[in-house]
């Protein structure tokens, strides 16, 4: 795997702001922009949202495969602007925290749609964890009318924190095609969670994909890292939301999860 990620084409990598309104103010989100080597025409473009504890590798390392798969990829960072760094401990965000932060998501696409280079119209997103949580409550709506389009072309969420959706209701519609990705052992944000939200969409049911990989925890993307239990962590699917989870790395379903993205935004972000 370190040969085919060193492999990998030459990508070329911008330090950017985004700006996102809140509480009457602008606040300007760092963010990073992987562009794919030498094209001439405008390519789709991805945003990437990350976990509760902020940007890392693994938010890099798919930024970097997204560009050499022809996307630009943008990774923003929800948190430094803030003042925030990891917040997967007792500072684990509220229903309240997630859905203010669900406004970057706009923020970033409308972004992205201005950029040079880059095709408004093949636009997508991915969530990871929290982020994924996040992502989720931009990509379903609780109103069964809500014909409202979305600057996304597609989703993908991966192992998201399901839990989120509660408050949107008993039956959901999906706004775009939709990609679940989850670890079949996920005792942070489980699959029986999401499914439970699946099972309430009742429009655009058939939008929605799902790929749960066996034998594999939470952060099964991050590679190098062996499973362990952390003690401290919040975790909305325990009473009370706390605490504790199983995370670390499951390089097969990694493997596997590469090869289903990549099929899905060729899928729903072709020309």
């Amino acid at each position: 795997m370190l040969a085919l990620l060193l492999a990998l084409p030459a990508v070329a990598q911008q330090n950017v702001r985004v700006p996102v309104e809140q509480g009457g103010r602008t606040v300007q989100l760092a963010a990073q922009l992987f562009r794919p080597a030498n094209t001439a025409q405008a390519v789709p473009a991805v945003a990437i949202f990350h976990g509760c504890g902020g940007p890392g590798q693994n938010t890099a390392r798919m930024a970097g495969l997204l560009a050499s798969w022809g996307y630009a990829a943008l990774v923003v960072d929800s948190f430094s602007a803030r003042g925030q760094k990891d917040i997967c401990g007792r500072n684990w965000p509220t229903q309240g925290d997630a859905e203010a932060r669900a406004g970057d998501i706009d923020a970033a696409l409308a972004w992205l749609a201005k950029q040079p280079g880059v095709d408004p119209r093949r636009l997508a997103y991915m969530g990871y964890s929290y982020g994924g949580g996040v992502a989720m409550l931009r990509a379903l709506s609780g109103r069964m009318e809500d014909a409202t389009p979305s600057l996304a072309r597609a989703v993908v969420l991966v192992y998201p924190d399901c839990a989120l959706a509660n408050p949107l209701g008993t039956r959901l519609r999906a706004r775009q095609p939709i990609l679940f990705a989850m670890g079949a052992l996920d005792d942070w944000t489980p699959v029986a969670q999401c499914k439970t939200v699946i099972d309430r969409i009742a429009a655009g049911r058939d939008l929605v994909e799902t790929r749960v990989y066996e034998g594999a925890h939470h952060s099964f993307d991050a590679l190098g890292l062996p499973v362990r239990y952390l003690d401290g962590v919040g975790n909305r699917s325990k009473p009370g939301g706390c605490c504790g989870a199983h995370y670390g790395a499951h390089e097969p379903a990694w493997q596997q999860f590469v090869v289903d993205v990549k099929a899905f935004l060729a899928k729903n972000l072709a020309p």
